[in-house]
């Protein structure tokens, strides 16, 4: 039951990030330039996004002990912000206004069979090997 659930999740998912244009690179470069040619549409996505987890979260997910399905909730990190999350943060987001893509858009652009999105993935994986095989410690 939890893999029908997170497939048809993760379909829904895909759905949206194709109708919202998220899987189009030139219109995130496009809402990231905002000195140039800006496009303010995704802020509405990401707004109505925002606005859809905020209220699923605070009246299905805040006060439980126990997930939908059964599952105990994970319990809040406590941990504070550090080097690494900073500057892996930083990494991402160079990333993401380099390419336009982000993980999510890229596996839902493999339906379109795009080379450019099949070698971003390739090179996101390499990058997340050799990102664990490294564990700089700062």
């Amino acid at each position: 039951m939890k893999s029908i659930i997170g497939l048809l999740t993760g379909i829904l998912f895909g759905f949206g990030l194709t109708v919202s244009q998220m899987v189009n690179p030139q219109k995130v470069l496009n809402f990231l330039d905002v000195f140039g040619n800006w496009d303010p549409s995704l802020a509405f996505v990401m707004g109505g996004a925002l606005g859809v987890f905020g209220s699923g979260y605070f009246l299905l997910i805040k006060r439980k002990d126990k997930a939908l399905l059964g599952d105990e909730m994970p319990k809040k990190s406590q941990a504070p912000m550090d080097k690494k999350l900073i500057i892996g943060s930083g990494l991402f987001g160079i990333g993401w206004g380099l390419s336009g893509v982000c993980p999510g858009p890229s596996i839902a652009n493999v339906s379109g069979f795009d080379s450019s999105m099949l070698l971003f993935i390739v090179v996101m994986i390499i990058g997340l090997n050799v990102g664990n095989k490294i564990k700089v410690k700062f």
